[in-house]
């Protein structure tokens, strides 16, 4: 299910006879994904003489040589008769295009949720984490060194918490895009790629879980650090 039968005019002169030139796998087309009919390919002449159709035609592609011939072709196949109609190829591409434009839109929000949600409760993870080393922190402060010190100590230790984080982040995002191409090109049957981890989405991934995780090393052991040291232990 979704190969294509290549298939040629019978050298035998057998009428309308024809015979398996070629079985290609389909291409990598998100239109085609879910369709499971078979295709067969074929000239046009022997495609009308073989089902008795006529010189009808429901649609054709036209190849034109650049934008002046292409706004060419437009106007002479428009004109040529009421029920005709011809339309660019990348407006036929935007217009089928629409429920992926939809599906997108739909992750970029849950996107921005999941990301609004993780910054909250990484800050409060954050808070928590450096609230319970308060008795360190004040023996460091106790001890003559300088809250901007301390504070430094914290963000650089949360800057490395990130960073192995953005790299393990990193790791599970292309193991599981790779598990679910391996899973869901057998399914369909297609070599089309249903996820790509591209160098951008990378980019922006790390640049976001390090400037999240550094901003809420700093609040954190800012908040922390403002307090006196004999607060901090209670005294």
């Amino acid at each position: 299910m979704g190969d294509r039968l290549v298939v040629r005019a019978s050298p035998t002169g057998l009428g309308d006879t024809v015979v398996v030139g070629a079985i290609v796998r389909r291409s990598a087309d998100p239109s085609e994904v879910a369709r499971g009919e078979y295709r067969v390919l074929m000239h046009l002449d022997q495609l009308q003489s073989l089902i008795g159709y006529g010189d009808r035609v429901d649609r054709f592609a036209v190849a034109t040589a650049g934008a002046a011939a292409t706004d060419r072709a437009l106007a002479r196949i428009n004109d040529a008769a009421f029920g005709f109609q011809a339309y660019r190829s990348r407006d036929i591409a935007v217009e089928t295009s629409q429920t992926f434009l939809v599906v997108s839109r739909f992750h970029r929000a849950i996107g921005v949720i999941t990301i609004v949600a993780s910054a909250v409760f990484l800050l409060c993870i954050m808070l928590l984490k450096v609230d319970e080393r308060r008795r360190d922190v004040a023996a460091l402060r106790l001890m003559g060194i300088s809250s901007a010190t301390v504070l430094k100590a914290i963000v650089l230790e949360a800057t490395l918490v990130a960073t192995a984080g953005s790299v393990l982040g990193v790791g599970i995002g292309v193991a599981a895009s790779a598990l679910v191409n391996a899973h869901y090109r057998g399914v369909y049957r297609t070599p089309l790629a249903f996820t790509i981890v591209t160098p951008d989405v990378v980019a922006f991934a790390v640049a976001l879980s390090l400037g999240l995780g550094v901003a809420a090393g700093f609040f954190a052991a800012r908040r922390l650090t403002r307090v006196h040291p004999l607060v901090l232990f209670g005294r």
